[in-house]
C-alpha cells in the first residue's frame, strides 16, 4: 500500500514570499528588517520569516494604526 505524503504548509517564508504577502517591494522589506521593525532571522546568510510571527506583526500594526486614528 502506497502512502501519499502530503506536503506540509510552509511556516517559514523567504523575503520574496513575505514581500508578495505584504504587497511591498523586497527593498522595502530589507529596510524593515535592517531597522528591526519586522520579525526575521537568518539561515545561512539569507533572511527567513515565520508566517505566524508575520501575521502577529500585521495585527499589531493594524491595532497601532487604528489607535492613532482615534
Amino acid at each position: 500500500m502506497l502512502r501519499r505524503m502530503t506536503k506540509p504548509k510552509s511556516e517559514i517564508l523567504t523575503i520574496t514570499e513575505v514581500a508578495e504577502y505584504l504587497k511591498v517591494a523586497e527593498r522595502t522589506l530589507y529596510r524593515l528588517v535592517a531597522a528591526k521593525k519586522i520579525p526575521a532571522f537568518k539561515v545561512g546568510g539569507t533572511w527567513r520569516f515565520s508566517k505566524t510571527e508575520i501575521d502577529l506583526w500585521i495585527k499589531r500594526q493594524s491595532k497601532r494604526a487604528s489607535s492613532k486614528g482615534s
